[in-house]
Parts: C-alpha cells; structure tokens; sequence
C-alpha cells in the first residue's frame, strides 16, 4: 500500500538525522521517491529554529499501526523526545496517508488532520507527486495554491 511520510528535524545535525531516517525507511519499506529537502519556518509551538523538512512515498504491506511503530521507532533511535508539543525535534516522521485508509483513531488519525494546511507537507509532497489527491480535501496541488 503507497505511504506518504512527511519528515522533519530542526536541531541536531538535521540533514544527518534525515538522511539516517530515510535510510532506516529503506531498510523497513521500500522507498519509491524522496522530495528535495526544504528550510521552512516552524508552526506553532515555542520559538526554535527552521526546520528541514521532505515527504517520501513508501511501498509497505504492515497494517497502518505497525508503520505508525516503525516510523516512531526509527524517531526513537534519532534522539526523538516529545516533551513539548510542536516543539524542537531532532527528526519527525508523520504518516500523512496510507492507501485510501481513513481514520479518527486517538493513535492514528488518516490522513494526517493538518496535511492540507501545511505548506511544509504539499510544498515536497507536490514535488514528488503533483497529481496527488489528498483524501478528504482533495488535489494537493490545489490546497498548496490556496494557502497564503
């Protein structure tokens, strides 16, 4: 089932720990693209510095949760900590959408409840596949166009 997976690390060596993640990614999924890595400005949360951030497209046949497992294990072996909320952090991986799957599950919401108001998320998702539809909101080529 196609994955989208947003990353994002912004203290550390965050191009390192992107790199590490995406390798790890490889190793647990198979990996069919990977966007260009974009400097953003943080949203939300306490004052930090700019993130990198890309999307990636996987390939995976785990059940959604157990993605969800080793996509927070891989944020796990990274240094993740998640003591303030949308705050620093040395790697990030977000399961944006999982095949048509959707979800109001407290552990895993699909797709992703922010995705169509994140210009970090459609900016790279766009790059890698401009004719994305994002479920529920619809092409992400649009939702890009229509944030401010």
């Amino acid at each position: 089932m196609k994955a989208v997976v947003a990353l994002g690390a912004n203290i550390g060596s965050p191009r390192e720990q992107m790199d590490v993640a995406i390798a790890l990614l490889r190793e647990a999924t198979e990996v069919k693209a990977v966007s260009t890595y974009f400097v953003t400005k943080p949203v939300g949360g306490p004052e930090q510095p700019d993130y990198l951030n890309a999307v990636c497209i996987l390939e995976s046949e785990l059940p959604a949760l157990d993605l969800l497992a080793v996509l927070q294990g891989i944020e796990k072996s990274l240094g993740r900590e998640r003591d303030v909320r949308w705050g620093p952090r040395t790697i990030d991986l977000d399961l944006i959408q999982y095949g048509s799957l959707l979800s109001a599950a407290a552990e895993l919401e699909l797709p992703h409840p922010r995705a169509h108001e994140r210009r970090f998320v459609l900016k790279p998702w766009c790059e890698i596949e401009p004719d994305a539809i994002l479920l529920t909101h619809g092409k992400i080529s649009d939702l890009l166009a229509q944030l401010p």
